[in-house]
């Protein structure tokens, strides 16, 4: 089980303004920030999660570590649907439209979404079609 991931942006105002978006059809927002001076000196932070626990978590200091993938887990087809065009709206570009991916299994129903720094955000939802 994974507690938290966080990546690091080249600007952290505008990655947080994309994912406040993009993740808000999912019902993931800002739970936790941290201020370069709290780091002393060591980058700002935005943590995003649910329920006062933050397990999204993006940092100033540049993507020097290359483009990474982060898919989110949606509890329906329509919120993967609401992802993406919160995403596309914010800023995110196509990295592949809402739909089935029966090569990983027959309901797996993702989007894909670049951020500004070229991380690939998915939202994806495992659950049989919705009746």
């Amino acid at each position: 089980m994974i507690d938290h991931l966080g990546v690091t942006v080249s600007d952290i105002g505008g990655a947080r303004a994309f994912y406040e978006a993009a993740l808000k059809p999912l019902g993931i927002a800002v739970e936790m920030e941290v201020t370069e001076e709290m780091t002393g000196g060591h980058g700002a932070h935005v943590g995003f999660g649910t329920v006062g626990k933050p397990y999204f978590w993006i940092g100033s200091g540049g993507a020097a570590g290359g483009p990474v993938h982060v898919a989110f887990a949606a509890a329906t087809r329509a919120e993967v649907d609401a992802f993406y065009a919160a995403a596309m709206a914010a800023g995110g570009r196509d990295n592949g439209a809402p739909g089935l991916r029966p090569q990983y299994h027959p309901n797996y129903y993702g989007a894909f979404a670049l951020d500004p720094d070229g991380n690939n955000i998915e939202a994806v939802c495992h659950a049989p079609t919705e009746g």
